[in-house]
């Protein structure tokens, strides 16, 4: 699947995807609470998506039973919601989201605290947040693809945290996963020359040890290795001429 440029009536029904998928993941986060099971927070993302008239595009996608990623401490992305896990004072969670308006698709992720968090926990929450926005700094027409990938790990190993390697970003538009991949690590190479256009899903992933991850038998919660916290910061964002437009912010 080649890169696609994105027309002026394309980027507007992205728009609203994103704008919508933004609203879903405040109603989230603002319904986050210790005693909160993950398929509530499941039930409660579907039921929004759906009342907006879209689809979760994560729901099925490859056999993914759940419409929400529900990915907790050191659960890195990719979490089953059930019944049985429980939200408790202290956790730190992760909600992958995406839905489809109108035959495109947005993806946005964020990380939360439940409670009162430990000061570390809250620092990984705040680093990989702010490396998505040290690495879009790079998102312009005529810039290459992998300066982003190349920002996203200096600032987070600058800070002592460590990026996950063995996932990645991606293109966007009326498929979830499109062309190109877009890794938050240095690549050997510059990688594509960004246009005006484009739509990618900019999604760092941070350990608070090492950067090694492990699948566990569900054959998708993917963890740290060390059991160490993990954080997860994602946005749809359009290149522009003079930089990016974040699609899923409100």
């Amino acid at each position: 699947m080649a890169v696609t440029i994105k027309s002026e009536k394309q980027i507007a029904l992205m728009r609203e995807a994103g704008r919508l998928l933004a609203i879903t993941h405040d109603e989230l986060h603002k319904a986050l609470k210790p005693g909160m099971t993950t398929l509530e927070i499941d039930r409660l993302g579907e039921e929004i998506i759906r009342d907006f008239g879209c689809v979760p595009n994560f729901k099925n996608y490859n056999g993914y039973p759940a419409s929400i990623c529900v990915s907790v401490n050191d659960e890195v992305v990719h979490g089953i919601p059930t019944s049985d896990r429980v939200l408790k004072e202290g956790d730190i969670v992760s909600l992958d989201a995406g839905l489809i308006y109108k035959g495109y698709h947005s993806d946005a992720a964020r990380t939360w605290g439940i409670g009162t968090i430990s000061n570390e926990a809250q620092r990984l929450i705040d680093v990989t947040r702010e490396s998505f926005f040290k690495g879009i700094s790079f998102a312009k027409e005529g810039n290459h693809l992998h300066e982003i990938s190349a920002a996203i790990q200096d600032y987070v190993e600058g800070n002592g945290f460590s990026i996950v390697r063995d996932l990645v970003g991606h293109g966007i538009g009326t498929h979830l996963h499109e062309d190109p991949e877009v890794p938050n690590f240095r690549i050997k190479g510059r990688g594509i020359r960004l246009a005006a256009g484009m739509t990618l899903a900019i999604e760092p992933m941070v350990n608070a040890g090492g950067w090694q991850v492990a699948c566990l038998d569900d054959d998708w919660t993917v963890v740290t290795e060390d059991g160490s916290l993990s954080a997860h910061y994602e946005n749809t964002i359009l290149i522009t001429k003079d930089g990016c437009e974040i699609l899923t912010m409100v």
